[in-house]
Parts: C-alpha cells; structure tokens; sequence
C-alpha cells in the first residue's frame, strides 16, 4: 500500500555547519517539488527563517515557511512543532515538509515527537490540538533524519569545553556533535573544499564508526542532490535507536589493534568491582585519543545500582544505569533468565549481573595502555575482603525520581531498571 502522508526531513546540525545553506540549496534545485518548510531558532527573532525567505522563493507571506522562536523543538517546543505542522497541513498542500531544527536541538527527540506526537507520556495536549482534534501525526510520517557536519571545525567543535544553553539545560558541544551524529539516516558532510583529503577520509573514518548505519555524503556549500535527503524512505525508528557504533561494537566485539585511518574500538568488561577513587582519577585524565566512551560500570560500594558512563569528546558524564539484576526478588531473576538465556551462564554465584561493560571508540588509541589503566582501577584481591564503605566515593548519588502516572509497583518499578543495565 503507497503511503499517502506526508513525508517529513529532519535537517539537524550544529551551529555553523550550514544547514540553512543546505536548506536554501534544496528550495532552489528541488523544482519537481512542492515544499513547505519549518525553520526553529533559539532567538526571539527566527534569523534562519529570514535567511531562507531572502535566499529562496519561499515566502513566509504565503504560509510556505513557518517559525518556532525562542526555545527547541527537542524539548520546550514539542507541543508547538505538532500544533505548527498540523495546521499547515490543513491550510495548504504540498508533497515534502523540511525541518530545520536548531543547532542545539538533538534528533532523537525530534523524532519521537514526530513518531509518537502526543502519545508521549510527558508531552501535554496542547489547547489546539484539544479544540481541533487534528491530529498532525495521521498527515506525516517521518521519512529522512538528516545531519550536516562541518568538516572545517569537525574536530575543533569536537574537542571544544564550550557549552551552550538549550533553555535551562547546558549542552556541551562535542556532546551534541555525537547525538546528532548517532541518530540520523544521512551525514551531509559540508564545507569539504576547505579540507584537504587525509583529514576528509580520517573524519569520514570517524563518522562510520559512530553511525555505521547512515550514508555520508560529502558536499561543498550545501549543494547536495535532493533525491538523496527528501522522499528516501530510510527512516527506520527501531534502527536508528540501535544502529549507533557502540552498540553495535556491544553486539559483534571485535580486537582489531589498527583499522584504516586509525579508527579503533574495543570493549572493556570485567566481573570485578571498580575502586571508586582510582576510576575517577581515570576519568579525569581520559587519553584523549578516546573520542567515544559508552556503557555500564560497577564501583565498590554501590551495590545496589548500576552507573553508566557517557564520554563525547571533552564532554564526561555518569548517570544512573538502574538496579542489578541480582538486587530483585528469585522469580522476577528468574524472568530474566527465561528472557536472556546468556545471562544464567555468566552469573556470579556471589555477585550475580554486577559487572562493567564499556565500549571505547578513538583514533590512534593504545588498547594495551588503556586497557592496563583500567585494568589497574579494578579492586585488588585483598581489596576484595576489604570495607568497600571506606572508600572516597566522589560520584554523583543519583536517587532514580519516581513516574508519578505510573502504576508499577516498587518491584516491577525495579526490573525496568535492571533491564536498562542489562541492555543500556
């Protein structure tokens, strides 16, 4: 069955890698096509929506191109991006709608948003879509996630301590590099005349091994083939969540010592605790040839709950992972087991799933060396008998907030949790 909705591109990006330029090129060259646009910016005044009605055909007179000020459909805006987009369905046809998101915005929410629309939990109905009872979602489906990388900054934005504020949340921006590179379907490799062609094919290396998934294209000044960012039918939800590199090192682990171009990852996993002070003092001094850094850990003290460990470029962040498996009750272990077969095979008779499980990505990385580093963070045989309650422990204590709409019990609330670390 033909589907007869909308097809929607999500142009992501960070600041400065061109893709109102992108956009304005796609307005120009796309003549077969009839487009309406969505531009979002973080300033009370939509600079993009002004560059691309001056650069293009479009008019925002003519209801062609609508504005989303002053805040970020990945999180603020959610409800005004549905209520914009169902209402421009309703006063005018067109074949493709292109959205240009801000450069602080990251994709995956944009497209749960625009996958789930006001199925999701936290996302209220918004006062049109309760008089109207449009519902956007029935009009579009989400067809391309689409994301522009300067190749001139790449690795300057991606090593940069800079932070910008996203309303009251601070984003690091090598951070949002990497969100914004994991989830996407095309990499609009831009600005790639002011390269030479060793560093294209190393940041071409990287970009592979973060997204294996999506298809790269190298462009100069936003000039990029239509047909290659609108109506492709790549989007796929459930692929896009877990085609990011470090999951799929999670799933197929490989050693390799030395890839083209320098281009490394390995998986660290042990059943040993992790002395508290000594991974953090790792932590503080991470190689720098680590350019990704995902997955689970288990420091000595914390029994209890799993932490997760998320490193893009200058950017070091722990959270919390949910309880171990070994913390719930004999029958709900034993739902797991059923569910994982692996995991009985692998369970400690004193210590149960508690373990670590890191996937590290890096260009030129020293496995041996990190690897030793690590190794030496481990607690020591006779710091296993010892008092794990001693140690300096300065990570953050996360205490998980409770779903208030939720009907779980603590139990079931648990093993939720615990499925997290297990899969996370």
């Amino acid at each position: 069955m033909v589907n007869q909705t909308i097809p929607v591109t999500v142009l992501s990006g960070n600041l400065g890698a061109g893709k109102t330029t992108v956009l304005n090129h796609l307005l120009r060259s796309a003549t077969d096509r009839e487009i309406a646009v969505l531009v979002n910016d973080m300033g009370e005044v939509n600079i993009d929506a002004e560059l691309v009605a001056e650069a293009s055909d479009i008019s925002e007179e003519d209801d062609e191109i609508i504005e989303l000020s002053n805040g970020c459909i990945c999180c603020e805006l959610r409800g005004d991006l549905l209520d914009a987009i169902g209402q421009l369905a309703r006063s005018r046809s067109f074949d493709t709608l292109i959205i240009e998101s801000t450069g602080v915005a990251e994709p995956l929410p944009v497209a749960q948003t625009l996958t789930l629309g006001f199925d999701q939990t936290d996302l209220e109905p918004t006062e049109f879509y309760e008089e109207t009872g449009i519902e956007p979602l029935e009009q579009y489906h989400l067809d391309t996630a689409v994301t522009a990388v300067d190749a001139h900054q790449f690795f300057s934005t991606f090593r940069s301590e800079e932070s910008l504020l996203d309303g009251d949340t601070e984003k690091q921006l090598g951070d949002l590099l990497v969100e914004q590179i994991e989830f996407c379907d095309v990499l609009l490799l831009n600005k790639c005349d002011l390269v030479d062609s060793a560093q294209l094919d190393e940041i071409e290396a990287i970009l592979e091994t973060l997204q294996p998934r999506a298809e790269i294209i190298r462009i100069e000044h936003g000039q990029v083939d239509p047909d290659a960012v609108l109506e492709t039918g790549r989007f796929d939800f459930a692929a896009a969540s877990q085609s990011a590199g470090w999951i799929n090192e999670l799933q197929e682990p490989h050693q390799s010592a030395e890839e083209e171009h320098g281009v490394t990852s390995f998986v660290f996993e042990t059943g040993r605790p992790l002395h508290p002070e000594r991974f953090a003092d790792f932590l503080d001094h991470v190689p720098v040839s680590i350019v990704r850094a995902k997955g689970h850990f288990w420091i000595a003290g914390r029994e209890d709950e799993a932490l997760t460990l998320n490193i893009a470029g200058q950017s070091i962040r722990v959270g919390a992972g949910g309880q171990w498996i070994a913390t719930l009750p004999t029958e709900e272990q034993k739902e797991y087991f059923a569910t994982y077969p692996n995991l009985e095979a692998s369970w400690n008779e004193t210590w149960g799933d508690r373990g670590s499980q890191l996937v590290f990505i890096g260009t030129e990385m020293d496995h041996d060396s990190i690897r030793s580093q690590l190794q030496s963070c481990l607690l020591s045989e006779t710091e296993m008998d010892e008092q794990w309650e001693q140690y300096d422990d300065r990570f953050p204590q996360i205490e998980p907030e409770p779903d208030p709409d939720s009907d779980l019990s603590d139990n079931e609330a648990g093993k939720d949790a615990a499925e997290i670390a297990l899969t996370d």
